[in-house]
């Protein structure tokens, strides 16, 4: 059904570890050309939060007041004073330019009083690690936040001591970040922004959310404007550190009136809670390569309780994404029947936007390889956009590759180049290795005359 082509693209989708194979046609000349830096992204553009303010409160509680595994924390928790952050161990050139953007960042969207020292003892440090010893200490995260910790050798030694739990903790004066700085640029940025934004305030992630980094989904990978909005009514002065959940619940409406007042006008939708149950099988059915029988088998399991449950959000979407992820290659006309389905609940579902885009990369995908690049053209345009919005440097290479390739099908060969040389750019930064990028040259029929190596 899918005509194989020569060129075969590795794309890490939202700082995972699987990785997937979209194969493209390759005709043209072989010329060299010398690969373009790593390319980073302009200002910010986070689109405001486009909920109701009373389903933002009970989400305000729920990020500060529960943990992941369920655990109910007593009291609300942040810093009482100006936050200092330093950054130790083997950080590399664009972690520091990331990390001073999103410091930036929170001074402005999140009215922060935030900033970086380069020595003595910091509110928060971020210590940049080997990949390796994140592993040791956590098989299953890319990058974690501690209390109570300065150092990955303090944290070791100290991790079975009270001083290490977040639900021990009564007040937040010294935390810890790890983050590895031997992956791409844009992994090292996606925990920053989590990481850090953890250490200031939410410790839980909610899969209900359709439009915020916590959420484990990893749709999102930079602050956005809802997140934003969590940190600033976390730091507004209506709040301390002590405050018991009643006590929270019974101030924070009025704070995002004051600091949202368009949420005000929107209208509150029925709180839909997620189930653990679903969420162990979502778990199940994420992983590396193309997907096994059991993984596949917990993604029906989530497609079953959502519709169970009937829900017609993102949730509902996400199983049969992932469905068609792991069908593409074994039954691609059952993939893309799984991505048709997950992108029907999404357009009915707002600010699911960067979602669409995920499907779209997928779709787009087939549609190239049965030669029909010139229909897909819009739909990779809109999905380019969303991608730039959302800073994604990964998936924004990738969409960039494919609408070359499209352009190619439809004659435009020189405007197919241009596109195909701005995506290695993107790439570099979105997958870290010059690896990727030279195998994308190598198969456009360009080869690289020279390579400057990032960070």
């Amino acid at each position: 059904m899918m005509r194989l082509g020569a060129l075969f693209l590795a794309l890490v989708i939202a700082g995972c570890t699987s990785v997937e194979t979209i194969e493209l046609g390759n005709d043209a000349p072989y010329v060299e050309v010398a690969l373009p830096p790593a390319k980073s992204f302009a200002a910010p553009r986070p689109s405001p939060p486009a909920r109701s303010n009373t389903n933002i409160a009970s989400d305000f509680l729920s990020l500060h007041f529960e943990l992941e595994s369920g655990a109910a924390l007593p009291v609300f928790t942040r810093f009482e004073t100006p936050i200092t952050v330093r950054l130790t161990g083997s950080p590399t050139q664009s972690m520091q330019q990331d990390l001073t953007r999103l410091l930036n960042r929170l001074k402005r969207e999140a009215g922060i009083n935030i900033r970086q020292i380069n020595e003595g003892q910091a509110n928060i440090t971020i210590e940049a690690v080997s990949q390796k010893d994140i592993l040791k200490i956590l098989p299953n995260a890319a990058c974690f936040v501690v209390p109570n910790a300065s150092s990955l050798a303090e944290y070791q030694r100290d991790r079975r001591k009270t001083k290490s739990s977040w639900v021990e903790l009564r007040q937040r004066e010294r935390l810890g970040i790890f983050i590895p700085y031997d992956v791409s640029p844009q992994e090292m940025r996606d925990c920053l922004h989590e990481e850090l934004a953890q250490a200031l305030g939410p410790l839980n992630d909610l899969y209900h959310l359709p439009d915020s980094v916590f959420n484990d989904d990893n749709i999102h990978t930079v602050l956005t404007g809802f997140d934003m909005l969590i940190l600033r009514a976390a730091y507004a002065p209506e709040l301390h550190t002590g405050m018991t959940r009643d006590q929270v619940a019974a101030v924070i409406p009025g704070i995002l009136s004051r600091l949202n007042p368009r949420g005000d006008r929107i209208a509150a939708q029925p709180p839909t809670n997620t189930p653990r149950e679903w969420i162990n099988a979502i778990q199940k059915s994420l992983g590396p390569g193309p997907g096994s029988p059991r993984q596949m088998r917990a993604a029906q399991k989530a497609a079953r309780i959502g519709q169970q449950l009937g829900w017609t959000d993102h949730r509902r979407a996400y199983p049969h994404y992932l469905m068609g992820r792991m069908e593409q290659f074994r039954d691609p006309a059952e993939a893309q029947r799984q991505f048709k389905i997950a992108q029907q609940f999404l357009r009915a579902t707002p600010g699911t936007e960067v979602h669409q885009a995920y499907v779209s990369t997928q779709t787009a995908a087939f549609a190239l390889a049965q030669d029909r690049g010139p229909e897909v053209l819009p739909e990779l345009d809109q999905a380019i956009d969303v991608m730039t919005r959302a800073e994604n440097a990964s998936l924004l290479a990738t969409l960039l590759l494919l609408k070359s390739e499209a352009l190619k099908q439809a004659g435009q060969l020189q405007q197919a180049r241009a596109v195909r040389l701005d995506s290695l750019g993107w790439a570099r930064y979105g997958f870290g290795s010059d690896l990727v990028a030279q195998s994308l040259v190598q198969n456009s029929g360009r080869r690289p005359a020279d390579s400057t190596k990032d960070g």
